[in-house]
């Protein structure tokens, strides 16, 4: 990942443009006060409420796998594409 940084006075002199920044490359803008590491990091909404779903997604194949690795039994290939065809099943609406 490309690692922007731009100093805490900059946010304050020039919201719109770091937002912009934000907005245009998708990548995280680090926020430093006299080049420490002590800062924040700002990203557009966007960007945020897709790292939020990757990480919740990531979250629930951790869950699953801890479950597996404990022993617990899940469906079979044949159950999990039986049970994915019933969905598709009950989920189509036939118009004419």
């Amino acid at each position: 990942m490309n690692m922007i940084i731009k100093s805490s006075n900059e946010l304050r002199k020039n919201y719109n443009s770091i937002a912009e920044i934000c907005r245009t490359t998708k990548t995280p803008v680090f926020l430093s006060s006299h080049n420490d590491s002590d800062g924040t990091v700002s990203m557009d909404l966007e960007t945020y409420n897709r790292r939020e779903e990757n990480l919740t997604t990531a979250e629930r194949f951790l869950v699953v796998e801890h479950s597996r690795l404990n022993g617990e039994s899940g469906y079979t290939i044949n159950e999990f594409k039986q049970n994915m065809k019933n969905a598709i099943k009950q989920g189509t609406v036939y118009v004419e």
